[in-house]
């Protein structure tokens, strides 16, 4: 029986945020997000996106009436957390926390993109 797209994952993070669009460039720059699918809206806006991040698909949408922006954090592992960190900073993400690593074998940092979103990225240290 199959019950979802080939090389989708079963639970995917579903972000309403302002600026959809700019969300999802966000992510293309920072991450290498894969586009795969855009569902225009009205006035510019997106009723539904998503983007691919290595083995997850993350879907996103503007805020809408009814669906307002919801301040969100994501969790990613990447393979160079530093590396990422500052792109997200030149693609003009607020900073959080700078990537350190604290109790755990991780190295993470923070950084809230346009959006709303904050992402935590992060590097196993071992």
């Amino acid at each position: 029986m199959i019950f979802k797209p080939e090389s989708y994952n079963s639970v995917s993070p579903y972000l309403v945020v302002d600026g959809a669009r700019a969300t999802m460039d966000f992510l293309v720059t920072v991450f290498g997000a894969e586009r795969l699918r855009i569902v225009p809206g009205d006035e510019g806006r997106l009723r539904h996106a998503e983007v691919r991040i290595d083995d997850t698909v993350v879907m996103l949408a503007d805020a809408l009436e009814g669906w307002p922006a919801v301040p969100a954090h994501v969790h990613v592992y990447v393979p160079d957390v530093d590396a990422i960190f500052r792109r997200a900073v030149e693609a003009g993400a607020t900073v959080v926390q700078e990537p350190v690593r604290k109790d755990d074998p991780d190295k993470r940092g923070g950084f809230r993109d346009a959006g709303g979103t904050t992402w935590w990225v992060a590097q196993e240290m071992t």
